[in-house]
């Protein structure tokens, strides 16, 4: 086992496919529950772990299970059971995350109030991994239709929940049905005797992890956080950026690449901003360091090794851009602001699908984060028209206007034009590369429905279909569709056809002819931690119809239109899983 006091993935013999995703993404150090339970996990011992919510267990059991899988046995092999819906999904997607190098991985989440016959296909298909509520799991075991003699592991995750809500005898019955030589991995916040229980009666001289938490926050912080929806994350923060008064501010995201490139896309909208990551040498961080403690630079971008020991007192802000997967590592991340009595504001970005984190936050915190609404195009008008009349008045001031005066005199004289006129127009130029009037956001020009989108180029034969693998089951909005193309391929709305969302995938209508530079670089886009991936349709994917039958109303990829009367015709619903 490995004993390394500071251990990084690369001390785990985790397999290539599930190293690389890792190095990939630019994770940089295991949390304390991944560096204790990956090393046992992959040498096939159980494991009792005891954690909070929120301290990074998918991880620890994900990339040591996933690392022993058999990608050419189309059985299902781990097996994951959790209490709630939110939680099958949220552990599924991160399972295809660390697993998607691995060549036709397959994870199904089964949970009640999801279409059984969409299971019951993805099942005869084959997969590799399910996660799911006990209640549906033992439905499938009921009906024959999921076959566990493969199985090589089980995890219980969020085992005293699972107790709370009634599922104990499900999951004793449940591991009765998995063969006796398999892993089973339990993990609970809390260790109650029927917990423990289940252990002593499933478990095989089980490695035992505790992790303790230690949570508090400075009471000078002020707490909000914002739920992505509509806009791109980056036009959020832009606004923030805008209306705030902010000395100085930190945003923290979850890896190396990602330092570098939202700083380049903040310098490129005007404001101060730096990298500092792992990556960087020693004498080039000191001195972005020392930028801004001197207030040359007014933003950092970060990752949590990054900014280890990093102490500036003037900083007003942080922003946690990406949701961190530690409640601890939260509280570091903030406690760098309101620093020696100061007030101090941190800002969290909170997907849909990441609201179980926000409340695992709050709970160790013991502290509510409150809501915030993100500042209007109003707000942030009239801030630069305040800005902008500082300006004036500075510069009137502090310098020697006597030359310029006789020229607008003389100028006004020869032409007979009004003083204001010139003035109004010198203010036009002076801020015409960055106007005082805020413009309309892509995401907020978008038309929007519920799960479809129709603008004003819809049905344009110019436009050719994409494929991009973000779905419903991560949360995505067209909104957020629409905010991180236009954004990163330079697009206008106006330039974006119709999107169909699926479960795990959409479909997005652009212009024919998309430059391949633009196509290569939207791949790596993000959208609601997903890649986007895109590629051209190869259609059929998501189009339950039949080649040559077409109901009315059906969109290309199974959605509805709308009908003329407004409503939507019934439909089954599409979207299959890859």
């Amino acid at each position: 086992m490995n004993t390394l006091e500071n251990p990084n993935f690369a001390d785990f013999n985790l397999a290539p496919p599930i190293f690389q995703v890792i190095d990939q993404v630019g994770y940089e150090t295991p949390s304390p529950i991944q560096a204790r339970s990956i090393p046992p996990l992959l040498e096939g011992q159980d494991l009792l772990g005891q954690a909070q919510t929120g301290t990074g267990k998918t991880a620890a059991f994900s990339l040591p299970l996933l690392s022993r899988l058999d990608p050419g046995l189309k059985k299902p092999q781990i097996l994951v059971l959790t209490p709630t819906r939110e939680l099958a999904l949220q552990v599924a997607e991160a399972m295809q995350t660390y697993a998607r190098n691995i060549k036709g991985f397959q994870v199904l989440p089964v949970y009640g109030g999801q279409n059984m016959g969409q299971q019951l296909r993805q099942l005869q298909r084959g997969v590799h991994v399910v996660v799911g509520t006990p209640g549906r799991i033992q439905d499938h075991l009921r009906r024959g239709t999921l076959n566990l003699d493969r199985l090589m592991a089980v995890v219980l995750d969020e085992a005293d929940e699972m107790l709370k809500m009634g599922f104990v005898d499900d999951v004793e019955v449940i591991l009765s049905h998995a063969p006796t030589e398999r892993q089973t991995a339990l993990f609970s916040a809390t260790m109650p005797r029927e917990v423990l229980a289940v252990a002593k009666r499933h478990m095989r001289n089980p490695v035992e992890i505790r992790i303790k938490t230690k949570t508090s926050t400075v009471e000078t912080i002020s707490q909000h956080y914002w739920q992505v929806k509509g806009l791109h994350k980056l036009d959020a923060l832009t606004r923030i950026l805008e209306a705030e008064e902010i000395e100085a501010m930190i945003v923290f995201v979850r890896t190396k690449i990602e330092t570098a490139e939202l700083s380049e896309k903040l310098e490129a909208r005007g404001f101060s901003s730096a990298a500092l990551n792992g990556d960087m040498s020693q004498p080039l961080r000191e001195a972005t360091i020392e930028k801004f403690k001197n207030g040359t630079l007014d933003i950092v971008v970060a990752t949590d090794v990054a900014a280890r020991g990093l102490d500036v007192k003037r900083i007003s802000h942080v922003v946690n851009y990406d949701i961190p997967n530690d409640t601890e590592v939260y509280v570091h991340r903030i406690g760098r602001t309101g620093r020696a009595g100061k007030e101090g504001k941190a800002i969290l970005f909170v997907a849909p699908r990441e609201r179980r984190m926000l409340a695992a936050i709050e709970r160790a915190t013991r502290q509510p984060i409150k809501p915030m609404a993100l500042p209007t195009r109003k707000d942030i008008t009239s801030r630069r028209i305040d800005v902008f009349k500082e300006r004036i008045a500075t510069t009137m001031e502090s310098e020697d206007l006597e030359f310029f005066e006789e020229l607008i005199d003389s100028y006004q004289s020869e032409y007979d034009i009004g003083h204001r006129k010139i003035a109004a127009t010198l203010a036009y130029l002076l801020q015409k590369d960055r106007p005082l009037q805020m413009e309309e956001l892509p995401a907020e020009r978008a038309p929007q429905t519920e799960r479809a989108v129709r603008q004003t180029r819809g049905a344009d034969s110019s436009l050719q279909s994409y494929r991009i693998e973000v779905g419903s089951m991560h949360g995505v909005e067209p909104g957020n569709i629409v905010g991180a193309i236009s954004n990163e391929a330079n697009l206008s709305s106006a330039d974006i056809g119709k999107i169909r969302i699926h479960e795990n995938f959409s479909l997005v209508d652009l212009p024919q002819g998309m430059p391949e530079p633009v196509l290569n670089h939207l791949k790596t886009v993000w959208v609601c931690n997903q890649q986007l991936q895109i590629s051209e349709d190869q259609g059929g994917r998501g189009d339950r119809q039949k080649k040559g039958r077409k109901r009315p109303g059906v969109a290309k990829g199974g959605r509805p239109d709308k009908r003329s009367d407004g409503k939507r015709p019934p439909f089954r619903r599409g979207g299959r899983k890859k």
